[in-house]
């Protein structure tokens, strides 16, 4: 029997999440049963889209519920293993949530190759690499000679986005709400424009920044950043639907962006919102492509990392603020 350090939801949060709305628990785990997989947690991702199963909006997360352990990604290694697909040492990659022990079925790990960076599971190999992936070249589908824009984009999501758009030959451009993150964004990793959304003259800034307009718009917010790039979407334009984060933290959700959907229309856009888990079956080959960039220097992976369970709770309070560049990860 092993003492297990938790992250409990504790209250959900009508408005604001603040960190009061989680707490610190220790309990305890046992042995796995027949079949089953004890992991201890080496790190794990906090990410905006699960503040939408706190909320309720995301249907594949489930009802949001208080008592449990915040749900999360994260890479570890087995300790004791029940199930002959694994052995003691393995590093995995599972939903491990917020806590130091978990307990899995086999069907729910996946085996790191002893070759791979495990926090790379985190980032561009994980989750929001594979949908920085598969929603640019799957759903938004861009030519090498397109413009690609993609908002939150100094986020886990959105500066794989832009990077990938730009390996693939296309003119991108990122829309953050710092500065400083729209350098890096330049600077860094390759983005050939970088507009603030905070501007008093976004819109205009915007417009200078695509004087092609824009072909293909990668959407992780919603709300006024979505309506400008609505008016700037050339006719046959994609807009690849990922997330909502403008609309997550609060209890006053904006309404649709005007435009919709009369520019639709007249532009014969086409509106694609997606999840990662619909191209499950091509992870795989994703991962290939990925690795290959991430080998030969084209692709960076920015992480955003702290320490610690008792970090965490004001780690997500930070990143909905806008706080992290590239992917979040707590290390324990």
């Amino acid at each position: 029997m092993r003492t297990n350090t938790q992250v409990l939801i504790k209250a959900l949060p009508e408005d604001k999440l603040t960190e009061d709305h989680y707490e610190l628990v220790d309990g305890v785990i046992d042995e796995p049963p027949e079949g089953e997989v004890l992991v201890q947690t080496e790190a794990f991702a906090i990410t905006a889209g699960t503040r939408a199963g706190l909320q309720g909006s995301a249907s594949y997360a489930g009802a949001p519920k208080t008592g449990i352990v915040m749900n999360g990604t994260g890479v570890g290694h087995v300790v004791a293993s029940k199930d002959p697909a694994f052995k003691e040492g393995d590093a995995v990659l599972g939903p491990t949530g917020w806590q130091q022990y978990s307990v899995h079925k086999g069907a729910a790990l996946s085996v790191i190759d002893p070759q791979d960076d495990p926090i790379h599971y985190l980032g561009p190999l994980g989750v929001n690499g594979l949908t920085a992936y598969f929603g640019l070249f799957n759903v938004g589908q861009p030519s090498a000679d397109e413009t690609v824009m993609v908002s939150a984009a100094a986020g886990s999501v959105g500066h794989l986005v832009g990077q990938m758009a730009r390996i693939h030959g296309c003119q991108v451009v990122g829309v953050a709400g710092d500065d400083a993150k729209n350098q890096t964004l330049i600077a860094q990793l390759g983005f050939h424009a970088a507009v603030n959304y905070k501007s008093a003259d976004f819109r205009a800034l915007l417009k200078e920044a695509t004087p092609k307009g824009v072909d293909v718009y990668f959407d992780n917010t919603g709300g006024p950043i979505l309506g400008a790039a609505l008016f700037r979407l050339n006719v046959n334009g994609r807009i690849a639907c990922c997330g909502v984060v403008s609309q997550y933290d609060t209890s006053r959700p904006e309404p649709g962006p005007k435009g919709i959907p009369g520019l639709l229309v007249n532009k014969r856009i086409n509106m694609r919102g997606f999840l990662v888990f619909d191209f499950a079956e091509q992870y795989e080959a994703a991962r290939s492509d990925i690795r290959g960039w991430l080998g030969s220097g084209e692709l960076k992976s920015l992480t955003d990392e702290v320490n610690g369970l008792a970090a965490a709770p004001g780690a997500f309070v930070d990143l909905l603020a806008g706080g992290n560049i590239g992917t979040r990860v707590v290390r324990l």
